[in-house]
């Protein structure tokens, strides 16, 4: 058996303080994790230094001195590099650390860091999260996590200090499937929560009035509720990025490609999603899909 991640006695290295990484360290902070932090902007690490966060140089530096290293960061060749790069994290972590990459990535790339994590005797886990910049913060996430079982059980007190809904969805990689299944579902449902909002205003409608009466039918989801207000008041504000949008529903194409799905809606949604980076929404939240519309 597996020994647990519990507080107090693990030390957890994380890696990619940004819109959500940030709010998932401190939560972990909160919860009596001795905390280790490595960022390429300082800037984004100093609240958590203030509190008790031990800044490491490098990603290696830090590697070899926790029990756990958590990531989120933004592409797959950032993945790539953090792990299996000269200076990464699987040369130089020690053997029986857990490798937990909270990135949207590919579910290729988290089988081949976990190929290789087994080979020096790490254990390695992909899980990716959804709950956007509010879950990250109120640590009420939803965690698919791909891996081996009994390191998804040691790992779950780390999991449960920074979500709610937590499933081990099955072996490396099945993570990575999941998240892309979550932005597959989201990306054609975003589609029509942007075209409703933009019709109850063509139709002289008060969108707010509007959502009283849909967000809880069978048109309800959790994009309607949280972003649909957004919309109506103008906030495009990133909880996540239509930047990195656009990369998870690429990385869902391919795979789905691979597979021999043809998925439409994922197709048409990418080239919506690629206008609007075009005209310059890259860094807005994924809901500023409706200026298309405006």
């Amino acid at each position: 058996m597996v020994k647990p991640l519990t507080p107090k006695t693990t030390k957890i290295g994380f890696i990619g303080l940004g819109v959500m990484g940030g709010s998932m360290a401190l939560n972990l902070l909160r919860k009596g994790y001795e905390l280790h932090v490595y960022n390429r902007t300082l800037a984004k690490a100093e609240q958590l230094i203030r509190l008790g966060a031990h800044l490491h140089e490098s990603p290696a530096d830090l590697a070899a001195q926790v029990d756990a290293v958590i990531t989120i960061v933004g592409f797959p060749n950032d993945v790539e590099e953090l792990y299996l790069g000269e200076g990464g994290v699987v040369a130089h972590a020690r053997p029986g650390t857990f490798l937990i990459d909270m990135t949207t990535s590919s579910p290729d790339l988290a089988r081949r860091i976990y190929e290789e994590a087994r080979k020096r005797g790490l254990r390695a886990l992909d899980a990716p999260v959804s709950g956007g910049d509010v879950g990250a913060r109120e640590a009420r996430l939803s965690i698919m996590v791909g891996g081996d079982k009994e390191d998804f059980e040691a790992a779950l007190p780390v999991f449960e200090a920074m979500g709610t809904n937590i499933v081990h969805q099955g072996g490396p990689g099945a993570g990575q499937h999941t998240k892309m299944c979550n932005q597959i579902a989201i990306a054609s449902n975003m589609m029509g929560v942007c075209e409703a909002i933009a019709y109850a205003r063509k139709a002289g409608l008060d969108p707010e009035q509007v959502l009283k009466s849909i967000a809880t039918g069978a048109a309800g989801s959790w994009s309607l509720s949280n972003l649909g207000p957004r919309i109506i008041r103008g906030d495009f504000a990133p909880g996540f990025y239509i930047k990195h949008f656009i990369k998870d529903m690429r990385i869902a194409l391919e795979t789905a490609d691979g597979m021999g799905l043809d998925a439409r809606g994922l197709r048409l949604a990418l080239s919506m999603y690629q206008q609007a980076a075009e005209r310059g929404e890259a860094d807005s939240g994924t809901h500023a899909l409706y200026r298309l519309y405006e």
